[in-house]
């Protein structure tokens, strides 16, 4: 499935969750940042509790690309065009915090050594390692951070970035090494959100164009080698087949307890291939020694062979306490008859999850259920008190079971048929105006009811047949649509479609990147993350009371409203999740930590704290 390509990876694991108890502080300076609580490592810790800090450094991990794309035509990962090489971003660029995989809403200094946030909250300040360098060798300086924010928040770069920086009010450079982000107003996260950002260096691009003698704009700056301030720098590039990261041995952070145990591999080779059977069969052969798994057919019945039989290639899950994220087939409201409520919920009705479960997935899956499943932000019954004050006002413009128990995904199983389901459809269609006539779903102008499912992968068609079958019982015409990656892209960006998949990532702590993903500014933002288009003015409440909550209670009360009103209005159909990160790994060549931290992501986890063995 396609993931949602809004942020970094670095700054997407800054923004997960938080789980600790609310402290309401009137200012913070420490050396980290906790959203509701204390920070679990204190000053001076060695290292974080996951790693092993003398843990080796040398050998390769060879991996694949965690990304849909075939190839990569730039090294710019931050401009709207073209494709990054996998992992770029993390390997590369340091931020002023980074979290830990064991820990909810909190972060430490990386290139800052602390945070000092404001008496009245409006204001937060760095202060900049003396010792933080960039690849070239040149410190890393305030005004560096301050050109990485303007150009991030500029014409030429996603625009998630400059809705979930929105409320920034401005970067102040105090001096060459302090930096002070003022706020518009109290947002809580914000010093995470600042804070997780990626830093480059202003040398980056800075060659003249010929044409003009001026700098060249950033999306210009596309395959000039990024001046980051990570620990791998790029190193041999085969076009077409694999890229190299090598890790820098005068790394200037390699000696903090943030980074410790960590960045221990001399070499991580990324590899391309075609598809996924491809990727599969070089597994197979030996040919890269770690691959995180998505089909759970390919997991249950093509993951063998001889390397398998040997103990060379360990077939293992890892339990995790991530949140279960929102993967979905997005309804996209722009389009009749996709705007009409009663249509979505009714095509919902059609799919038969448990059937698809027990036919396909192995059992392997469970199904989504709202925004924020396996977190504390979850809806539960009928909405409390405190939620109910925040619906209220609302309530002439929300769907009426937005006010009754919160939503749980149709089942087709126990009490509860598919055959139930479909009349349920049937009901909702007739009164939204269409009927079967000459053998097709039909409104009053007799137009039929066709619609198309957007997918880059011919694969897809596999997962889609099941809910097209079941939707043509009901008269409806879903078509499956393949398209080339960067065409599917395309039309992503400029929402030319009707339904496709995307893979939402979950969060402990959601914030102002809602705003991106279900904000009425961000529907008329091509290349948005809004992809259903909705435009409600009772989200745009709610999101800015989440993301404004000044007590914790205040928050769960906000996500827990905007679940039931995103659910309830059926923009998504959900999806399906996984509690185990399945890799298949090299074990005669990698070694690993005993456990894996509970916030982590598996290959991650992989590239931030395995060994080579000698």
């Amino acid at each position: 499935m396609q993931a949602h390509r809004a942020f970094s990876l670095r700054l997407w694991r800054l923004l997960v969750a938080v789980g600790v108890a609310m402290a309401s502080l009137p200012a913070w300076a420490a050396h980290g940042y906790a959203l509701w609580g204390e920070l679990r490592y204190p000053p001076g810790f060695t290292h974080f509790a996951y790693v092993n800090p003398d843990a080796p450094k040398g050998g390769e991990l060879r991996l694949v690309s965690n990304l849909r794309v075939s190839t990569f035509d730039k090294y710019n990962p931050f401009t709207l065009r073209g494709n990054a090489p996998a992992y770029l971003s993390s390997l590369m660029f340091d931020s002023l915090l980074t979290g830990a995989l064991d820990e909810n809403g909190s972060a430490y200094g990386l290139l800052a050594s602390d945070v000092v946030l404001a008496p009245d909250r409006l204001s937060v300040t760095f202060r900049i390692r003396p010792e933080a360098r960039f690849h070239n060798g040149q410190p890393v300086l305030a005004a560096d951070l301050k050109h990485s924010y303007e150009t991030l928040i500029g014409p030429h770069t996603s625009p998630a970035y400059k809705t979930i920086l929105e409320d920034v009010a401005g970067v102040d450079v105090v001096d060459d090494r302090t930096v002070r982000y003022r706020f518009k107003k109290f947002n809580r996260e914000l010093p995470l959100t600042v804070g997780g950002l990626p830093v480059f260096s202003r040398a980056w691009g800075d060659e003249k164009d010929p044409k003009t003698g001026q700098r060249k704009s950033f999306d210009q700056v596309v395959m000039d080698i990024p001046i980051g301030s990570g620990p791998y720098k790029i190193g041999p590039v085969r076009f077409g087949k694999d890229i190299t990261y090598v890790r820098d041995p005068a790394y200037w952070a390699k000696d903090l307890p943030v980074r410790r145990g960590t960045a221990n591999f001399d070499r991580v080779t990324v590899k391309i291939y075609k598809d996924n059977t491809a990727r599969l069969e070089a597994l197979k052969a030996g040919e890269f020694d770690l691959m995180r798994f998505f089909s759970a057919g390919d997991w249950a019945r093509r993951v063998n062979g001889k390397r398998f039989d040997s103990g060379e290639l360990v077939k293992a899950e890892f339990v995790h306490k991530q949140p279960t994220g929102f993967q979905s087939y997005v309804l996209n409201t722009r389009r009749p008859p996709l705007d009409d409520i009663r249509v979505r919920q009714a095509l919902g009705l059609a799919l038969d999850y448990e059937w698809m479960n027990r036919q396909m997935f192995y059992g392997a899956y469970q199904r989504v259920q709202g925004l924020f499943g396996n977190t504390d932000c979850s809806a539960e019954g009928a909405p409390s008190p405190a939620e109910l004050a925040l619906l209220s006002p609302w309530r002439a413009q929300l769907p009426p079971a937005v006010f009754g128990p919160a939503y749980r995904s149709p089942r087709t199983d126990g009490d509860d048929s598919l055959r139930g389901n479909l009349r349920k459809a049937q009901a909702l269609l007739r009164e939204a105006g269409w009927a079967v006539k000459d053998g097709a779903l039909r409104n009053a102008k007799g137009e039929a009811m066709v619609l198309e499912y957007l997918d880059s992968q011919e694969t897809g068609a596999r997962v889609v047949t099941p809910w097209s079958r079941n939707l043509a019982k009901l008269g409806v015409q879903l078509s499956f649509r393949p398209v080339d990656f960067a065409l599917y892209q395309q039309r992503l960006r400029t929402f030319n479609f009707d339904i496709t998949s995307i893979a939402y990532g979950g969060t402990h702590n959601p914030g102002p990147e809602y705003a991106d993903l279900f904000g009425s500014k961000a529907a008329d933002i091509e290349d948005s993350g809004n992809m259903a288009g909705v435009k409600s003015p009772a989200v745009d409440d709610l999101i800015g009371r989440m993301v404004g909550a000044d007590t914790r209670p205040e928050f769960l009360a906000a996500c827990r409203s905007l679940e039931r009103v995103i659910t309830h209005s059926h923009y998504l159909v959900p999806q399906w999740s996984s509690s185990t990160h399945r890799m298949v790994y090299n074990a005669w060549r990698l070694a690993r930590p005993d456990a894996m931290p509970p916030y982590a992501t598996g290959e991650d986890w992989a590239i931030d704290t395995w060994w080579a063995k000698p």
